[in-house]
């Protein structure tokens, strides 16, 4: 006879009422595992985009004739360098010249005349691989003398894209 009591004891483990509890337990552990794994991907995607575009890639080489003050670049290979985005930095001896050259330029306060190559206003704007650019310093400080350092950086748009170091012949 049954009373509709509940009975006491404890339940089998092939009862399917005694797995229950385990069922939204796993489930919600699959959930989070699926959303960690997935914040994963999406934080590898987004730190690999970048909305800046990289800057031109390119070699040069660096001569100084203290003898004549004058600096020449070449342009050995990589990309061509837009003259009308290129900012120079010149530095003697660890200081930056009182006056820089505004590239492209032809003369200017601090430089004897006009630049040669690329340097020149009156030349193309694009400085490709085997052209040299070139400046004389002139009534500028500090001077530019044989066996002194010549640093010199090239800026395209803001991005270092070189810095060039050697000593006057």
């Amino acid at each position: 006879m049954t009373t509709g009591l509940p009975t006491t004891g404890s339940a089998s483990a092939s009862d399917p009422e005694s797995n229950r509890g385990i069922s939204p337990v796993v489930g919600v552990l699959a959930l989070v595992a699926l959303t960690v794994c997935l914040a994963a991907v999406v934080a590898v995607g987004v730190g690999a985009w970048s909305l800046e575009s990289a800057g031109p890639t390119a070699s040069f080489e660096l001569a100084a004739d203290g003898n004549d003050s004058s600096i020449t670049i070449e342009h050995v290979a990589g990309d061509a360098i837009d003259v009308e985005a290129l900012s120079v930095t010149i530095a003697v001896d660890g200081a930056e010249l009182d006056a820089q050259p505004p590239i492209p330029f032809v003369g200017a306060k601090g430089f004897d005349g006009a630049p040669d190559g690329p340097f020149n206003a009156k030349s193309d704007s694009a400085w490709t691989a085997g052209e040299r650019a070139g400046v004389s310093i002139a009534n500028n400080s500090p001077t530019l003398a044989a066996g002194d350092s010549v640093t010199v950086t090239l800026t395209v748009d803001g991005r270092r894209v070189a810095t060039l170091e050697t000593t006057a012949a």
